[in-house]
């Protein structure tokens, strides 16, 4: 692990780091607030998936989550949105390829030797953290915006026992009924359908999901039809779910939003955290 950037931010460090990554056969780079009590032992860590088009830098830069952090005391990760660099496949759309990987597995060429994000986030960076860093493996919770907020979402269910809680801002969360997640699947996975695994909604309505759940999303939000909020409501309401979603009057799916409702996001994995 190499680190690039470290910065004293709020009491304690904002780290950028970057290491070579067997899930995903390149390079891969991180975020890593670390709160001022890490310097005395293991802290808690909130996981931050960030959407289309964006690098571990975004939400690093944009979401004002650190300052809540150290208040809490919660140590932040910001991973990259999909593998990079030289031999790595792409795609001319802003929603394939780098910057698009969807945080699942990809089983089709070109895609499968590089695009592993469900393993990268589920497996590889979390020991990687764990192995360099003062985390503590038994408090951790996830946050995440637009195709990050499927990922949090998903990889939830996937993950059982993994996370304490679970939070989203804007997020896909029916892809197999919007356009964004079939062109995807269809590339990654070779069939639309097999993304009935990674389709938050279905994976809620056959799995559950046993923890505290919080979803905003506004109602200005530019990528509505995309996202499908209605769908993944009425699966929790279905389901008797612990979960509350709002919509946010007159907000967007812009950081802007991100950042006006991160307080709130923050304090609620704090109490599932230090529950």
């Amino acid at each position: 692990m190499k680190m690039i950037s470290e910065n004293k931010c709020f009491g304690g460090t904002q780290g950028v780091y970057t290491h070579a990554s067997a899930a995903t056969g390149c390079d891969m780079t991180f975020g890593l607030f670390l709160p001022d009590e890490a310097r005395d032992g293991p802290v808690p860590l909130l996981w931050y998936l960030s959407g289309l088009t964006c690098t571990h830098e975004n939400a690093m830069v944009k979401a004002g989550a650190q300052g809540w952090a150290a208040e809490q005391g919660i140590a932040l990760v910001f991973p990259d949105t999909s593998p990079r660099g030289e031999g790595v496949a792409d795609d001319e759309a802003y929603d394939l390829g780098q910057g698009a990987g969807f945080y699942i597995d990809a089983t089709e060429a070109p895609w499968a030797p590089h695009f592993r994000m469900q393993s990268y986030i589920l497996d590889e960076l979390p020991q990687l953290l764990g192995a360099e860093f003062p985390i503590d493996p038994a408090r951790q919770s996830i946050t995440g915006h637009s195709m990050g907020g499927h990922g949090a979402l998903t990889l939830s269910v996937k993950a059982p026992g993994r996370f304490r809680s679970v939070s989203a801002f804007s997020p896909i969360c029916n892809p197999l009924g919007g356009e964004w997640g079939q062109k995807q699947f269809k590339a990654y996975l070779g069939d639309v359908d097999k993304g009935r695994d990674h389709d938050a909604s279905l994976l809620i309505e056959a799995n559950g999901l046993d923890i505290p759940i919080l979803i905003d999303t506004g109602t200005e939000d530019q990528f509505a039809n995309h996202l499908r909020t209605e769908a993944l409501a009425e699966v929790l309401a279905l389901r008797r779910l612990e979960a509350t979603v709002r919509l946010q009057k007159g907000y967007d799916h812009s950081y802007f939003f991100v950042s006006t409702f991160m307080e709130d996001h923050v304090s609620f994995h704090a109490e599932a955290l230090y529950a």
